[in-house]
């Protein structure tokens, strides 16, 4: 998602920030179909040339990356935009003067690249986020990408006596496993998911922040009143709305909740806490809390009207804060915090909050200089780059630290507060990145989508959405993960 998200997000979904994704969840269209799947899975044809003949070992080449062969480089061009990753082109040009880099920026990974992975030629390293995000778990059961554990195991680029396994935020080199220990997807982004809002908006309400679910509809009552919607969210890509939603879900019902839709064992969707959660989010559209004309919005559009002051929480990744720069006002008050629960019965505290990598780099099996590919992830988790990236586009990296002397931006800076508040109650549920099309067509636009814009009951959503479920649980054509 990511930049997600939710992509991911970016980014959202686009993740996303992409989620994250997303991990995080942005793009023009989303379009992930099984034909395309099925087909970016096969052999990979019969092209693809020589792969580059591996370069001599040496501390400053620690991976032996061939110093004259040539690397491709394609980014999605997402809410973090492409400015970081130039830069760190030009490192990578700058230690091999003899190598020819080739770097593009899309937001149609799927449509770009589905012939090349077809052909046997695909790039040396991919950002697969996005609307049009491949498939990670079909991409990963079908071998059709390579192993980074020799990325994880070499030095990093500042400390040659710290690995760069040793320099990576908790639970990056976890989300990037599928199957044991092979490590597949490098998380870039550290995204941060919740409910974003104004703290302005709040403090001219009179009002903090809502804990419990009443509190939350006598705030947005109030707002209501004053001409402001209380919600509203990426209307076209609902994916958007679990971005909030899943940590609630954690939060009532306790991480276990998540971890059982993830592995979709039968009836998940049909625990109490899940229902409770949809019924919920289901009352901010009845009341007429949820801005009129929302299922129509894009992200872009969504978040615009909420950046003027339409209305007052929107979930999403911490990619919005760059993505929105040019139209959040200077005095806005950006912040995130973790979603509001329903009461004290919930299983968890307050501060529950979705936390996780986005922005998902991969090297495909078939790519000619995979090694350039990880040689390129490896100058990006310098520290220099992780500053440059925390810097430019407002989001923390998987690189652990990279703040120090950065003055943090306030999205950023309620970012690292929700961190710190939540502690160990930090989620981070692996469906988006497991099953991508479950998630975003399914679950999100034929099933959250269709609730939220009233046409469908909470019961009806969460049966059709378990009907989704099952027939992935069921269905042998793709791999199936588990938690650990």
């Amino acid at each position: 998602m990511g930049s997600t998200s939710a992509e991911y997000n970016g980014t959202g979904g686009v993740g996303r920030r992409d989620l994250i994704k997303r991990s995080a969840a942005l793009g023009l269209i989303s379009v992930p179909t099984m034909s395309f799947l099925s087909a970016c899975a096969s052999s990979g044809g019969d092209g693809g040339g020589e792969k580059a003949k591996a370069g001599k070992k040496t501390a400053k080449n620690p991976l032996g990356v061939n110093e004259t062969a040539g690397m491709e480089f394609v980014l999605f061009d997402g809410g973090f935009g492409k400015e970081y990753a130039e830069d760190a082109v030009k490192i990578y040009e700058k230690n091999f003067p003899e190598a020819k880099v080739k770097f593009s920026a899309t937001q149609k990974i799927q449509s770009t690249l589905q012939p090349r992975f077809n052909q046997g030629t695909p790039p040396d390293l991919i950002d697969n986020s996005g609307a049009e995000q491949m498939d990670m778990g079909v991409l990963v059961g079908k071998n059709q990408l390579a192993d980074l554990t020799p990325l994880l195991d070499a030095p990093s680029y500042d400390d040659p006596a710290k690995k760069v396994r040793d320099t990576l935020r908790p639970g990056i080199v976890e989300m990037g496993q599928f199957d044991g220990d092979p490590f597949w997807i490098m998380y870039y982004a550290y995204t941060v998911y919740g409910v974003w809002y104004s703290q302005k908006a709040l403090d001219s309400l009179d009002e903090q922040y809502p804990e419990t679910w009443d509190q939350m509809l006598a705030v947005c009552e109030k707002a209501k009143k004053k001409g402001m919607a209380g919600w509203t969210y990426a209307g076209k890509y609902p994916y958007y709305i679990p971005f909030s939603l899943y940590p609630m879900i954690a939060k009532v019902g306790g991480r276990e909740v998540l971890d059982s839709i993830d592995n979709l064992e039968p009836n998940a969707w049909k625990h109490p806490a899940v229902k409770t959660c949809f019924e919920a989010y289901y009352e901010l559209q009845q009341k007429g809390y949820v801005l009129k004309g929302t299922p129509g919005l894009d992200h872009i559009q969504s978040q615009t009207a909420w950046a003027q002051g339409k209305a007052l929480f929107i979930p999403n990744g911490s990619w919005v804060e760059n993505e929105s720069a040019n139209v959040i006002p200077k005095d806005f008050g950006l912040a995130v915090s973790a979603p509001t629960g329903i009461d004290s019965s919930d299983k968890m505290p307050f501060g529950t909050i979705w936390a996780s990598g986005g922005e998902p780099f991969v090297v495909p099996a078939k790519a000619k200089n995979g090694t350039g590919g990880m040689e390129q992830l490896r100058i990006m988790l310098s520290e220099a780059s992780s500053k440059n990236f925390t810097s430019k586009v407002k989001s923390l990296t998987a690189y652990n630290g990279g703040t120090e002397g950065i003055t943090l931006t306030p999205g950023l800076k309620s970012g690292v507060a929700a961190l710190e508040k939540a502690g160990e109650n930090v989620v981070n549920p692996r469906i988006q990145d497991w099953y991508v099309q479950l998630q975003k067509e399914q679950i999100g636009v034929a099933g959250l989508g269709e609730m939220m814009a009233g046409r469908l009951t909470p019961a009806e959503a969460i049966k059709k959405i378990q009907g989704f479920a099952d027939a992935a649980a069921k269905d042998t054509s793709i791999k199936h993960y588990k938690h650990q």
